[in-house]
């Protein structure tokens, strides 16, 4: 009788506990589930909207002119402090770069204020080529966004802010850029909180469902925050040891009890 019923809460500790391939299984489609794939041919083509990421408030930018001016008469291409003089590549970039105040503006000796709030960064350098243009000799603009940054939390290898020179991430290369996600994350309802003008909206998406390509979620915006969540089962799973002590040990104490009576 004993091994009766550790056998069937053996069982059912298996079937509680387990984690199918749909569940970890990213961008899956159903028409191809169980069936065999054709190899080297495409088997869709999504057309995406094309993301190019625009500056904000707060962002840090690298703007280097370069030129033919005589260096006492280029007031633009002033150079910058050593990286290493100021504490690592990183943080010297970001102390050399140019914040963008609450209005969406640098500041130029000379020039003034231009407004770099709402533009690409490829905008941006052909907005400072053409002023470059006016008082440099064969000037060269270039324009590198310094501190673009998303935080990933909850059931992935390394939670923490990631720090990044590129723009374009997607959801996917971001949760990698995080050590990838646990076994036991749910990968349907991933919520995403990203900051706009308008307030913070709150978004979830399924990294499970191919369609997501298609969405203005999949790539990641400046200061977004990528929350992961457990499956039901990570508790068991995770306790499973200590679980399975416990009943053990319980249904000792009852068939015990149950024999002495």
């Amino acid at each position: 009788m004993r091994k009766e019923i550790l056998l069937v809460l053996l069982i059912i500790m298996f079937i509680v506990g387990c984690v199918s391939n749909k569940q970890v299984q990213y961008l899956q489609y159903g028409d191809v589930n169980g069936k065999k794939l054709l190899k080297d041919s495409v088997v869709r083509v999504y057309d995406i909207s094309k993301y190019e990421y625009k500056i904000q408030p707060n962002d840090i930018l690298s703007i280097d002119f370069e030129s033919l001016t005589q260096k006492e008469f280029d007031f633009l291409g002033e150079e910058k402090m050593n990286n290493n003089q100021i504490g690592g590549n990183n943080v010297g970039a970001i102390i050399n770069g140019e914040l963008v105040d609450p209005l969406g503006e640098i500041e130029f000796p000379v020039i003034g204020k231009i407004k770099v709030s709402g533009l690409t960064i490829f905008e941006i350098q052909d907005t400072l080529q053409s002023i470059g243009n006016q008082f440099l000799k064969e000037a060269v603009v270039k324009v590198r966004l310094l501190n673009f940054r998303f935080t990933v939390l909850g059931e992935v290898t390394k939670e923490g802010t990631v720090n990044s020179y590129n723009n374009r991430i997607s959801i996917l290369e971001g949760i990698s850029l995080s050590g990838g996600i646990d076994d036991l994350a749910d990968r349907s309802n991933v919520k995403i909180i990203r900051q706009t003008d308008g307030g913070v909206e709150i978004q979830y998406i399924n990294l499970l469902d191919e369609e997501l390509i298609r969405s203005p979620y999949y790539y990641i915006h400046q200061n977004d925050v990528i929350i992961v969540p457990p499956l039901k089962q990570r508790p068991f799973r995770k306790y499973a040891a200590q679980n399975l002590s416990l009943i053990l040990s319980s249904t000792s104490m009852i068939l015990l009890v149950i024999s002495l009576l």
